[in-house]
């Protein structure tokens, strides 16, 4: 499903600047870090530095909207069953792959975000923070550091496998 998210991206936005398209697919929920570095590094062939930069700054740029408004605006929208049915199911598995968030706070964000396993990044470190309600810049700069140690994996990774 990623890759055909990933293609779907690159073609439709192939009008944009190659650096702005890698920062839209780092932004995007489930792509995120892990679908921009790649296709800087090996679509576009950036540099690595190039790469990290572009991607890591994509994938910061929704964090601080997620924070200050996830929870006023889902409080507003639980008004509405449809809602209220898909913010339980959120919880409930955000939860269940945040229990080092819930352990260790603020540095349990960090492995949350920094972890590049399925459904764990920036996204869900965001959702984590607000129903653990870890304060607004523990939360951001915990979510950040992750995000630059995922740039770091996902980067040498990349590499790695691109440049056997």
């Amino acid at each position: 499903m990623k890759e055909k998210l990933i293609d779907f991206f690159i073609t439709t936005l192939d009008f944009l600047p190659p650096e702005l398209v890698v920062m839209i697919i780092s932004a995007m929920p489930i792509l995120e870090l892990r679908g921009g570095l790649p296709v800087a590094y090996g679509v576009y062939d950036f540099s690595f530095v190039k790469s990290y930069l572009l991607s890591v700054f994509g994938n910061v740029l929704p964090i601080i909207p997620l924070l200050l408004l996830f929870l006023p605006i889902s409080n507003w929208l639980m008004r509405f069953r449809w809602y209220e049915r898909m913010y339980t199911w959120l919880y409930e598995r955000t939860m269940k792959k945040s229990s080092n968030v819930e352990k260790f706070g603020a540095i349990g964000l960090i492995l949350f975000t920094a972890v590049p396993l399925p459904t764990t990044g920036a996204y869900s470190a965001c959702l984590a923070a607000a129903f653990f309600a870890i304060r607004f810049w523990y939360a951001f700069l915990s979510i950040v550091v992750g995000v630059l140690i995922a740039g770091i994996v996902i980067g040498a990774l990349s590499f790695s496998v691109l440049n056997v």
